[in-house]
């Protein structure tokens, strides 16, 4: 783990937490039963017989959703205004924003049975971003976008259901879909937090999108995950230009569902590694690769493990889906040839009961690079570990209109530069 210099930091056991990961996301979200609900006593039986009133009539079932057709599509667009406050970077107001769409085509457009699914994902991003300017990692993960990278990507996949709940996907992933669907912690880019720490938590193994077959399985249990994918970064790519190249990659992991107090919660392990035996510089700013010849970026294959969880503290029954809870995770790697070999975050988000259309957040998170990539790169650059926290704070002015106010102090990872705060607000627009 880097070190720091000349200034006394908290360790990282101090994170105690575990929390949820893209590999943590349930297959289907638990609902909580209402609060105080009991069973009625039965009466005291007697010898006397008593009449038998009849059985109410159950009630109606509630009218079934309309078809949307083969075809659903969902627009969300993100507009972000932000400066840095404080820190020695430049306090320039900056505006950029983001498009996602979501357009899942059902089997039935193809002679097939609705199964089967075609998912189209474009995105898309304008304007000037704030991101590096004070720490290494993006602090808005909407915008990031590696060095020298353009504004539209494509990703598509095809998905097969069957009955048990167990799905296979293959094609061209974008993981920031997965991260979103995170109970309590949950965040794209559009929605939560916006540290990419945070949102998206780096593995340096498993990159932002992926190439490869993703299979889920759902049991009473448990939920299981085995990924096979090509590790570079597919951003940009159709997965076949330089299909494998750098090796194979591969996630398995395994969540369980568990109630704490009644509450719903989930825990995760999960296990990733690669074949390749290079840096993973798709999405690293220039200053962090090494030059070649250097020691670092040879060892062939690397490993990496999580623990994660995120448990609700408390619920909304008037507000189904709705409440409030914990989440954290640790993270460790072998190294070389991974940029990261330890981090961790604790947080807490939710819903507040008086207002369940709004949504609050507040994290600490601390990264480490590798000590070997500190030591190539001491001639070039000073560098330690990065820890930072952010808080936000979520409207909901409207249905599909949410305006988000979001504050980050980060203490960055290059040695020379002063700690800093930004902060900003994102109008986010559901379609």
């Amino acid at each position: 783990m880097s070190r720091r210099t000349g200034r006394s930091r908290p360790g990282l056991a101090a994170l105690l937490a575990g929390a949820a990961l893209v590999a943590g996301v349930p297959a289907h979200a638990e609902e909580p039963a209402p609060a105080g609900s009991t069973d009625a006593e039965e009466p005291a039986r007697t010898d006397t017989p008593r009449p038998q009133a009849e059985a109410p009539p159950p009630p109606p079932a509630p009218p079934a959703k309309p078809d949307s057709g083969p075809i659903d599509v969902k627009l969300v667009v993100s507009q972000f205004v932000d400066a840095p406050v404080a820190g020695d970077a430049p306090s320039t107001l900056r505006y950029a924003g983001r498009a996602d769409a979501y357009v899942d085509v059902k089997g039935r457009a193809f002679g097939l049975d609705d199964s089967w699914t075609l998912t189209l994902r474009p995105e898309f991003t304008w304007g000037k971003t704030s991101n590096g300017e004070i720490g290494l990692i993006p602090n808005n993960t909407a915008l990031f976008r590696g060095e020298g990278a353009g504004d539209f990507d494509l990703s598509a996949s095809v998905s097969k259901r069957w009955n048990s709940g167990t799905k296979l996907t293959v094609g061209k992933v974008n993981i920031l879909d997965l991260a979103g669907q995170l109970p309590v912690v949950g965040s794209n880019g559009h929605y939560g937090f916006q540290n990419l720490s945070l949102a998206l938590p780096p593995s340096a193994i498993i990159p932002n999108t992926i190439t490869g077959a993703l299979l889920e399985v759902p049991t009473e249990g448990a939920l299981y995950r085995l990924w096979v994918f090509d590790p570079a970064s597919q951003y940009e790519r159709t997965g076949f230009e330089t299909a494998f190249e750098d090796g194979v990659a591969f996630l398995g992991s395994v969540t369980f569902p568990v109630k704490l107090g009644g509450k719903p919660g989930f825990y995760a392990l999960k296990l990733s590694g690669s074949t390749r035996s290079e840096i993973a510089a798709d999405n690293l700013p220039a200053a962090l690769i090494p030059p070649p010849g250097t020691s670092f970026g040879n060892t062939r294959g690397e490993f990496g493990a999580v623990l994660a969880a995120y448990q609700y503290l408390g619920v909304w029954p008037e507000a189904p889906g709705k409440g409030w809870g914990i989440f954290g995770q640790i993270h460790g790697t072998l190294g070389d040839p991974t940029f990261l070999d330890a981090s961790g975050f604790i947080g807490v988000s939710g819903n507040p009961r008086k207002r369940p259309q709004d949504r609050f957040g507040a994290a600490y998170f601390r990264y480490s690079l590798t000590d070997e990539l500190v030591e190539v790169l001491a001639n070039r650059v000073g560098l330690e570990d990065e820890e930072g926290v952010e808080v936000f704070y979520t409207f909901g002015l409207a249905k599909g209109v949410e305006l988000t106010a979001n504050a980050q102090w980060i203490d960055g990872a290059i040695t020379a530069r002063d700690d800093g705060v930004v902060t900003g607000l994102r109008l986010t627009t559901a379609f």
